[in-house]
């Protein structure tokens, strides 16, 4: 596929995925995040589910889409399908590849947050306030830089495009 051709298709995926605003990475991964916390914190304690409401020791958690933290897997998403020069199974494996490290922090996150309310810690607004607007775009960032760097991607997201459309235009 030419450079112009595979631009137009992955920026129209982009665009396809984000119209029926992100209820994809909701419906995939909210029951995920739900039973694998669930599943984690009932490995330390006597845990049930009802719904999107993992309780335990008389807490419970409602894990409401701002948990899922669905944007977040929208922006991993927009880095790998915005980078050129990307072979096709490579792209789909550092997709999944950062889904699934997203997930994982994501749930260890809900615990943690969790261990802290069960603790009846001073700290869990603090820290519910950090994981939510520091932590979770640090997250984001050091899974898409640890992917370049391990898979040696050498392209810039978007730049790399916009470089290579400016220079049809000579």
């Amino acid at each position: 596929m030419n450079n112009t051709k595979s631009i137009l298709v992955r920026y129209f995926i982009l665009l396809i995925v984000s119209v029926p605003n992100l209820s994809l990475f909701y419906s995939v991964f909210t029951p995920l995040t739900i039973y694998l916390t669930y599943a984690l914190l009932n490995i330390f304690f006597d845990s049930s589910l009802t719904g999107n409401i993992v309780s335990f020791n008389n807490f419970s958690i409602e894990l409401i889409p701002s948990c899922i933290a669905g944007a977040a897997y929208y922006l991993l998403l927009i880095l790998n399908l915005s980078t050129p020069g990307i072979k096709f199974k490579k792209r789909i494996r550092l997709i999944f590849l950062s889904f699934i490290v997203f997930l994982i922090l994501n749930v260890l996150r809900i615990f943690f947050l969790s261990l802290l309310l069960f603790t009846g810690s001073n700290f869990f607004d603090l820290a519910h306030e950090v994981f939510w607007y520091l932590l979770s775009t640090i997250f984001v960032i050091g899974i898409w830089f640890a992917e370049v760097r391990l898979y040696k991607i050498k392209q810039i997201p978007f730049y790399s495009d916009i470089k290579y459309l400016r220079s049809l235009k000579k």
